[in-house]
């Protein structure tokens, strides 16, 4: 069988312009951890801040994370938490100027957050059998993907 594979997409001839975008996701959890994460209680440490971290890690590495996505310059990075209930909801807003877009870098820094933030409260998540009946990471897109050309 022959069949030729696009490895990488050539973006060569596009031009450079304004990128941004963001995405949202939540990460349902117990009263228990919603508390423990308010209280700073959590024995792992200060959640929100660790999970920032790993949000900024997420969003520098998408390209060795996904195969297909470029490495770009990135020029900014922000994220914002909020509670929903006892729904922790992360939204990450990235920008730069570059030839392809910057959307998954936003979703994946969304996903490396949101799973940051259940690894340090697993312990409080669990059942009477070590599962995680109730835990839920959903709701994960894309809010806003914005390019300025000249």
């Amino acid at each position: 069988m022959n069949k030729k594979i696009k490895a990488i997409v050539e973006i060569g001839e596009k031009p450079i312009i304004e990128r941004r975008a963001s995405a949202t996701g939540i990460v349902s959890l117990s009263k228990q951890s919603f508390e423990a994460i308010n209280n700073g209680s959590v024995a792992k440490g200060d959640v929100i801040q660790a999970s920032t971290i790993a949000v900024i890690q997420a969003v520098k590495e998408t390209p060795r994370i996904i195969p297909h996505c470029h490495p770009i310059p990135l020029e900014g990075c922000d994220v914002d938490w909020s509670w929903e209930g006892q729904n922790l909801r992360c939204t990450v807003s990235v920008s730069a100027h570059y030839k392809t877009g910057i959307e998954m870098e936003a979703l994946t820094g969304v996903c490396a957050g949101l799973l940051c933030a259940l690894d340090m409260v697993k312990s409080l998540e669990k059942d009477e059998n070590g599962q995680y009946p109730d835990t839920i990471i959903s709701d994960v897109k894309v809010i806003e993907k914005f390019k300025h050309e000249n």
